[in-house]
């Protein structure tokens, strides 16, 4: 089966699809730079560096699955929650591209504001618009540790299928056991350069993290969040502050720093997974990311429920 993906980011959707059988036939996004980790991932992908708004979807009609994660400031409630007025609101491209390309499904990823109570009338709009283009949709929010992420992560996922596969598509099941602790997910990491404190500083980080917050281009550096979210770390031993280019050497004294591959294995990427340009640059696409494990369990469902509509269709024929 075959994805378009739109503001696909560093991949941890793409990643998650790929996991669940997608193939994909364009993934779109407008930073150069994360254009850049894609191909640098995945040579194969065809990865296309442009602006949703100005995209043609016309030559991608009939892909089975589109795929967004939408820019997050309009709804965020760590911003003013614009919503429609905000410029960088993406929901008018993706209904216009969804009605060229007509796909089978349609998976968006959002942040936990897009529920506000003072988005009701927008999405009530949202379903409405949905529907005259002939789909059935409905939203949930997931959290990243019910699908083995060692980090809590409220997003929205928006599903939308056609209406004659309305009752096919069901919800992905949460894991019966909760996620490794941070210590657990990152001891090795720490212990890198020969730490001797690796081990003891993983008996204290012993809860998952906190929501990893990546910042936009306009706010946010190479640090874990404001205060509060900084509070949070240092509970868990974690100074956030900064990031670190390297684990802690062998004589380091104090309280650790994460670097850029500890933040992505808390975020569900592989190890192996590299990510284009400097710290900022590499900790905002690692921030910003769907951690794969949920897209490929959500995706996984929409995959069964395309499988089975496409089952329906041979045989009725």
């Amino acid at each position: 089966m075959h994805s378009i993906e739109f503001c696909a980011g560093a991949g941890g959707q793409a990643l998650g699809l790929e996991q669940a059988g997608f193939r994909h036939a364009a993934l779109v996004e407008i930073e150069r730079d994360y254009a850049k980790t894609l191909t640098l991932n995945r040579p194969n992908w065809n990865v296309l560096a442009q602006d949703m708004n100005d995209f043609d979807g016309r030559p991608y009609k009939g892909a089975d699955l589109f795929a967004a994660g939408l820019p997050c400031p309009p709804f965020s409630s760590a911003g003013k929650q614009l919503g429609a007025l905000d410029e960088r609101n993406l929901f008018p491209a993706a209904l216009r591209l969804i009605d060229e390309i007509q796909p089978k499904a349609i998976m968006i990823e959002n942040v936990r504001g897009f529920l506000s109570a003072v988005f009701d009338d927008y999405r009530t709009a949202l379903k409405q618009q949905l529907k005259k283009l002939g789909y059935t949709a409905d939203w949930r929010l997931l959290n990243a540790s019910d699908f083995g992420v060692p980090q809590l992560r409220p997003r929205v996922v928006i599903i939308a299928v056609r209406d004659d596969m309305a009752d096919l598509f069901d919800w992905p099941e949460v894991q019966r056991h909760n996620p490794p602790t941070v210590g657990q997910t990152l001891q090795d990491l720490m212990a890198a350069n020969g730490w001797p404190g690796a081990a003891r500083w993983a008996s204290g980080a012993n809860d998952i993290a906190p929501t990893i917050v990546g910042g936009s281009k306009k706010h946010g550096g190479p640090d874990l969040g404001p205060t509060r979210a900084r509070n949070a770390w240092a509970t868990l031993g974690v100074e956030g502050r900064t990031l670190a280019e390297e684990a802690p050497a062998s004589d380091f004294v104090g309280m650790p720093r994460l670097t850029i591959p500890m933040v992505a294995r808390l975020q569900g990427f592989p190890d192996t997974w590299k990510f284009y340009g400097r710290k900022t640059t590499a900790y905002r696409q690692v921030g910003n990311a769907f951690p794969p494990p949920v897209a490929r369990a959500v995706a996984n469902n929409v995959r069964i429920a395309l499988g089975v509509r496409r089952l329906f269709a041979v045989n009725a024929a």
